[in-house]
């Protein structure tokens, strides 16, 4: 194991002010945690067979710009989340290679677009499960990933590196509350009261909203992500009620939502 190389990895994070860091091994895609589990060609050894690790980053969504979703505010921060997550992990893999382990990043999605979604609702490979894998989070009823730190309101990207760094252990605690609020919220029914993985997003009917909101540029949806209690950013941003619906917030919600889209 390379403990210098992982402090090093580490403290470019901490540089690159990247908040939540974890390493799983490649070793644990082979022992599924539970199960339904994916099939062996999402593995990221099967992605990029010298893979040993896979480093996992997950950058904060601002739960006041979220709480206008869907908005042009929303878009545009889920955007710019996106494009420093594909630099971030570009920058490690540079600095992995450099440092001579032959790595890969993966981008934070994997699809063309919400149409080809529509179509086949699934990306080569899982970024939650990664995350989920390196100790970051546990699934939620809404099949996201909740972090302590910002409940589901976090998005990840990945490397893969031939490098074999220590991996951090999961998370114990199951952070879901089973409050329903996700499925009660859901505009589109997607969702069902069983944990996952036996409940399942209906992933068509979630796809089919999104497609609607990207032609009125105010995609994603992110209702889902925006009601859960979960998270110290909640506390952080004194939003102790998951709704947010008092009177200062709704007029704040009412005027993002006149502007920026259709």
């Amino acid at each position: 194991m390379n403990d210098d190389l992982k402090a090093a990895l580490l403290e470019r994070c901490r540089r690159m002010e990247i908040p939540l860091v974890g390493v799983a091994s490649t070793e644990r895609w082979e022992h599924p945690p539970f199960l339904p589990w994916m099939p062996e060609e999402f593995y990221p050894q099967s992605i990029f067979p010298e893979a040993r690790s896979v480093i996992v980053i997950g950058l904060p969504v601002h739960l006041p710009v979220l709480e206008t979703s869907p908005s042009i505010y929303y878009h545009e921060l889920y955007k710019t989340v996106n494009t420093l997550l594909d630099q971030y992990t570009y920058r490690l893999t540079t600095f992995l290679n450099d440092e001579g382990y032959p790595s890969v990043f993966v981008p934070r999605d994997g699809y063309g677009s919400v149409e080809v979604l529509k179509k086949n609702p699934v990306a080569f490979f899982s970024h939650r499960h990664a995350a989920f894998l390196a100790g970051l989070g546990t699934f939620g009823v809404n099949n996201t990933l909740l972090t302590p730190e910002y409940g589901p309101r976090v998005r990840f990207g990945s490397v893969f590196s031939a490098a074999d760094l220590p991996p951090d252990p999961l998370l114990a605690e199951d952070l879901c509350t089973r409050c329903m609020l996700c499925v009660e919220a859901c505009p589109t029914g997607a969702l069902d009261e069983r944990d996952y993985p036996e409940g399942l997003t209906d992933k068509a009917a979630c796809a089919a909203n999104s497609a609607d909101l990207a032609r009125r540029h105010i995609s994603p949806c992110g209702i889902c992500i925006r009601v859960c209690p979960v998270g110290k950013d909640r506390r952080h941003y004194g939003r102790t009620a998951p709704a947010g619906d008092d009177e200062p917030r709704r007029r704040a919600r009412e005027h993002v939502r006149k502007y920026g889209g259709l």
